[in-house]
């Protein structure tokens, strides 16, 4: 039995790139079907006149949300840094390739890879080589994911109603996941708060944080999502009121689809969750905020990181040393 069973997860394994290929693919398709139901009689003249009718002061509010979300995320990078030992890199530089890889993977999709490659390039010159560079996206990853168990987990027990929007399972079934994600998180903070706890083979081992960096760890995942939560929340409609850990609940559900579609900017995949989830809002309205949290999210960071990655770029050739600029 145990080696039918370890064949399965061989094959598994051996597949698993094309199995999260068609996820992928069906999450997109799916979703662009929806989004163009949803969308098929809005008005484009009444989202114009609610982008204009936005208050500033929700926006100025959203938008410093979104740098203290891109300010914790260069955490996730720092954290992971000091956890495979590369205590010589410097925060200025692990925010660098922190905002870098986030605002440019986030929008041309396929996070992993394309984040990855672009810490490479900046870490490569602070001495780390590719495998450094994949345990620090093993090392963020697994904060990204205990920080969306957490938030989701807490959510879905207090109120299971909210993830049903999405998933439109009952809510009592929605609340059993929440609390066994809970579990799950309790359980991995207990097993590596034991003993120290390492996972991989050779030069691949990660050393996992200990049981109170681990609470760190979560706590940096969570500030990260509220962060963004509370961006997106301030450009809702004024009307009907939601509370804010209910439409917490459905912004990070609405974000893990975009996530695991690989889309570029999620586009159409977390708009679509958004628009089935509070269908009961003035579309227009809540088009018009869909549009400006992509615009301060996704785009401007986008633009930025591209300008500084570019002027890194520029100041290594002016220095003739195209792998080392940052060090000085």
């Amino acid at each position: 039995m145990w080696r039918w069973l370890w064949d399965a997860v061989g094959l598994l394994r051996a597949h698993i790139r094309w199995i999260g290929l068609a996820l992928g693919i069906a999450i997109v398709s799916i979703s662009i079907a929806v989004l163009a139901h949803l969308l098929r009689d809005i008005e484009l003249d009444e989202v114009v006149v609610a982008l204009k009718a936005r208050d500033t002061l929700a926006l100025v509010a959203a938008a410093g949300f979104i740098i203290l979300a891109y300010v914790t995320l260069t955490f996730y990078d720092l954290f992971a840094l000091q956890t495979i030992g590369a205590r010589h890199v410097p925060y200025r530089v692990a925010a660098m390739a922190s905002f870098a890889s986030y605002a440019i993977g986030h929008n041309i999709g396929a996070t992993a890879f394309s984040g990855g490659a672009i810490r490479y390039r900046i870490y490569s010159a602070w001495t780390l080589n590719l495998v450094d560079v994949a345990k620090i996206c093993f090392v963020t990853g697994l904060t990204f994911w205990l920080g969306n168990l957490t938030v989701l987990g807490f959510g879905m027990a207090w109120v299971p109603q909210a993830a049903s929007e999405i998933d439109r399972l009952p809510p009592l079934f929605n609340r059993v996941i929440g609390v066994a994600a809970l579990c799950v998180v309790m359980a991995y903070v207990a097993w590596v708060w034991r003993a120290p706890r390492s996972i991989g083979r050779q030069s691949w081992t990660v050393t996992l944080p200990s049981g109170p960096s681990t609470l760190v760890q979560i706590a940096i995942g969570v500030v990260d999502l509220s962060c963004c939560s509370l961006a997106m929340y301030m450009l809702m409609p004024d009307q009907p009121q939601v509370g804010f850990v209910t439409f917490a609940v459905v912004f990070v559900s609405a974000t893990l689809l975009g996530f695991a579609s690989h889309a570029p900017g999620s586009l159409g995949v977390f708009d679509a969750a958004m628009l089935v989830a509070f269908m009961h809002f003035d579309r227009e309205d809540l088009v018009a905020g869909l549009l400006l949290f992509r615009l301060v999210y996704f785009i401007v960071p986008f633009g930025l990181a591209l300008t500084l990655m570019a002027a890194r770029e520029g100041l290594a050739m002016l220095r003739g040393n195209g792998a080392a600029p940052d060090r000085r």
